[in-house]
């Protein structure tokens, strides 16, 4: 899903994040449900990282995020990180799983739209 962008470009950044829901989506499609979430470490852990780079693109992307995406809440996904890295022995897998399932699908919808957007820019 890689693409040959400048790597400080809000382009990049948003494609930073599509490649992380990927993989989160990837990891988290054999589960079924919660419960199976909550016992698997390892995935769990992965889905974590990528959480964690997700929130990175966003800090990084700034402004232009709120610009391209206004109906993404940007300053929770930063702050997710922000969660994951300093109260990381907080974070209860029921608010991982529901990142999966209700948060990843609009945000993925407006990275793939604000894409659309900045190439009609150039």
């Amino acid at each position: 899903m890689k693409r040959s962008v400048p790597s400080d470009s809000p382009a990049q950044r948003f494609w930073d994040i599509l490649e992380n829901i990927a993989r989160i989506e990837e990891y988290s499609s054999p589960i079924d449900g919660l419960d199976a979430f909550v016992q698997d470490d390892m995935r769990r852990d992965a889905v974590e990282r990528c959480l964690a780079r997700i929130s990175e693109a966003a800090v990084k992307l700034g402004e232009i995020a709120s610009e391209l995406a206004p109906e993404i809440p940007w300053r929770d996904i930063r702050g997710m990180g922000n969660q994951l890295r300093h109260a990381y022995d907080g974070i209860s897998p029921e608010i991982l799983w529901n990142a999966i399932k209700y948060d990843l699908p609009p945000l993925k919808r407006a990275c793939e739209r604000a894409l659309k957007e900045l190439e009609s820019r150039s």
